[in-house]
Parts: C-alpha cells; structure tokens; sequence
C-alpha cells in the first residue's frame, strides 16, 4: 500500500487550506481522506474515470444509464431497498454523469460511515444487472430526455452544438445519449460496459468529514480491497482539426417561438492555462447582469431578452457558448454584431485594472464557495486526482487563476475567440408553426 500524505495548511482570502491524505489499494484504486470533524457528518463518495467519451459511437448513453441502473440493487441490496436504507439511516444520496466522468456520494450522520463504505463497495463488487433492472431504466431514461430535453423549450442546444463542433471526437454526442441506442441494446452489453469500467483501478473514493482515520481505513480495507482489480483500460486519442472557417448551422425547434443566436466555440482542455483564462474573460463578458455583454446589449440598448453564455471545461476539449435571444425588431445577426465588437474590444485594448481586480475577486469568492461544505470538498479533491491528475490543485488551482495577466487575456482572446473559428447556430422556431 504506497501512501503520499499531503496536510497542507495556511490561508486564501481567509479559507484555510484543504488537508487530505492519499494513497491506493493493492488493486488500484485510489483513496483520499479529508478529516473534518466540525460537524457530524460525513461524505462516502466514488467517482469512476467514465462518462459519455467512453462508449460506442453505435451504443451511446451508456454512462448516463449506468447512473441511474447501478441504484436497482446488488446481491445483498434488495431490489428497491437503496434509498429505503439511505433514508432510514438519516441520509441523502445522488449521483451525476458528464462527459468525461460518472460520481456517486452518500451523506450520512458520522456514525454511519461504515454503511455507507458498505453500500458504494457493494455497487462495485455485487451490482445485479438483469432485465428487469434495465427494463425499468431503460423508461426512466425515456422520460428523463422527453421531459428534458425532447419537448423543453430551447432544449436541445447542447446537442445541436456539439455534433456541429466536434467531427472525431465522442464530445459529439450528449450524455443523455440516444434512445434508440439504449432500446437496442441487449442484457450482455450492459454488463460488458460494468466489467470494463466498474473497477476498482478506474476509480477514486472519497471519505470527506467527521470520522477516525484509523478506522476509516480499516473499513475501507475490509470493504474495498477483496474487490478484484480490473483489467487496465485502453483509451483512444482523438483529435479535432482546428476549426478555420466559421461553421453555419440551423437547428429548428418546434417548442419555441423566439429565435436564438448561438455562437460557440471550441476551446482547449480544462487542463491547460488559456482554458483558465477563457474562464476569466467568460466571466468578463457574460455572467450575470454586471457582464459587458449583458450591460450593453439587455441594459442599455435593449436589443435583447436575455444574453449569457454556458461554459463546458471538460478533459479533453472545451466549449464557450454565447447565446442570445433578440428583441422584437432585432435579429440574431444584430446581437452577434454587438457581441463581437465586445470580443474586437479584449483583443485590442487590455481590460481595465478595475475590471480585472473584480475578476479576480469573484474567483476568489468562487473558490470559497467551492470549498466551503465538506460536500463541495470530497468531488473537488475527486475531480482534481481523476481529470487532473494532481489532488493539490484544491488549494493551488487559485493560485493559477491569480497569476493570469491582463496581457494573457487579450493574447488568449486573439488565439480563440475569432469569427473564423467558431459555430453561428440559428437556433430558430418551426417556420411552417409560425405561417399558421
């Protein structure tokens, strides 16, 4: 059992630093252990190194489906019975699932971590995948995407995005994935996908809050080490053509009646530092009522309903996606004027000392906030080893942020945020609906 033991102490802004320690089980998987006994509680969390990227171009969906199946039960977890015991317990559970990544985590009253270590070994070690398990998934999912995304206003802009910015890479696809795909897909193919990906060596657990190591570690050997260790997973490479002529594409969404402007770009993995600085002039530009875009072109010109824009940092690749809806007697192409000159205005001239102090400043606040629940610390330290590759970056990604220069702003600008290099998507109303 190799141990590298990191306790690390001082302050940011006033938050002190994040104390863990780290080390793997014989059969690979990683654990990290942040004590933090100030309240009686405690986060059992495992995050597994596969998400949407993971699956057959032919059979997607499958991580997102595995969310939601690996809850029907194990061999000694009745069918059902999961949130029964989470919730007799005084417990609350949930899991997630992005591209690159799927996360499962339990909160319970500190003296329930040895159950809660139990219950996420047992979903490594004994899940049951059999039909009626998928059966019932399988409409769950149906539902989850028809109510969602299939007849929710505006809701397939991720989706219309993505296979227009991506040719090779699986980011092409949503997490959600395709019905079809699930409604084909046999019993032996579930299964497939859990012996490839649900393995111990493709995963870290979390224990983050009010418990004794000493014994912490202890169940955690009892629970997860007899877990057989999987074999190791091949990872394909792929790699996008920079993009060098824009990409026009229309989307027509029969659930809404006000066009969209959408233009998007294909930014470089959340590993990089200009992916940090576009963080910083997304911000600048489009988040919340104080940005410039939504200052000029909601506040004062009032050319539009709403501007804001969505930023996906994933691990290979990235997007930034600006979206606007005009106002009457205005179009999509009036809002991408506005909103280009803004970008011209960053490449050109550097941001003010003022606006870059309060750049900093609410990524400051955001780092605080990110860490300021035992929660928010166990998938911060799970995402930062798993996507990473470094658990240090909890306290030290700030100061990555801190260091970005006003000159790295208009430099990064000029490198990404060019009209040659991104998608202009009219997102716009069913024609035919609107003539009758």
């Amino acid at each position: 059992m190799a141990i590298s033991t990191a306790l690390l102490l001082g302050g940011v802004a006033s938050a002190q630093k994040i104390a863990f320690e780290e080390y793997d089980l014989d059969n690979g998987m990683h654990v990290i252990l942040h004590q933090d006994n100030s309240a009686p509680v405690v986060i059992t969390s495992v995050m597994y190194h596969v998400g949407s990227k993971d699956e057959n171009p032919n059979k997607t969906g499958f991580a997102h489906f595995f969310e939601h199946l690996l809850f029907e039960g194990t061999q000694n977890i009745k069918r059902g019975e999961w949130f029964n015991i989470v919730t007799a317990n005084g417990g609350v559970n949930n899991a997630n699932t992005s591209d690159d990544r799927t996360y499962y985590y339990e909160v319970f009253p500190s003296n329930n971590l040895e159950l809660a270590l139990w219950m996420e070994s047992e979903r490594l070690m004994h899940p049951v995948i059999n039909q009626i398990g998928v059966d019932t998934q399988k409409q769950v999912i149906k539902e989850e995407k028809n109510s969602r995304y299939d007849n929710q206003p505006y809701g397939k802009i991720i989706e219309a995005v993505k296979k227009n910015l991506f040719i090779n890479h699986p980011y092409r696809w949503t997490t959600i994935g395709s019905t079809e795909h699930l409604n084909s897909a046999k019993l032996e193919d579930f299964k497939a996908f859990n012996e490839k990906f649900y393995v111990p060596n493709n995963a870290v657990l979390v224990v983050a809050g009010d418990f004794e190591q000493k014994q912490a570690k202890e169940w955690i050997q009892k629970y997860f080490g007899p877990i057989k260790k999987g074999a190791p997973i091949k990872r394909e490479t792929f790699v996008e053509k920079p993009i060098t002529e824009t990409i026009k594409a229309t989307h027509i969404d029969p659930n809404i009646q006000i066009p969209m402007l959408v233009a998007a770009y294909r930014t470089p993995s959340m590993k990089t530092r200009d992916a940090r600085v576009l963080d910083f002039i997304s911000v600048y530009l489009s988040d919340g009522k104080s940005s410039k875009l939504y200052k000029k072109i909601v506040d004062e010109q009032k050319k539009a309903l709403q501007i804001g824009a969505v930023g996906f940092n994933e691990e290979d690749y990235g997007m930034y996606i600006l979206y606007g809806l005009p106002m009457t007697n205005f179009t999509n192409k009036d809002l991408l004027q506005e909103i280009d000159e803004e970008i011209v205005k960053i490449q050109t001239n550097l941001i003010s000392e003022r606006d870059y102090q309060k750049l900093l400043n609410q990524f400051e606040n955001q780092y605080i906030n990110e860490n300021s629940s035992v929660e928010g610390i166990a998938e911060n330290l799970a995402k930062y080893y798993l996507l990473y590759g470094d658990v240090n970056l909890i306290n030290n990604d700030i100061d990555i942020y801190r260091s970005v220069t006003r000159e790295e702003i208009q430099a990064v600008a000029k490198k990404y945020l060019n009209p040659n290099q991104r998608l202009i998507l009219d997102y716009i109303p069913n024609p035919e609906k609107n003539e009758n």
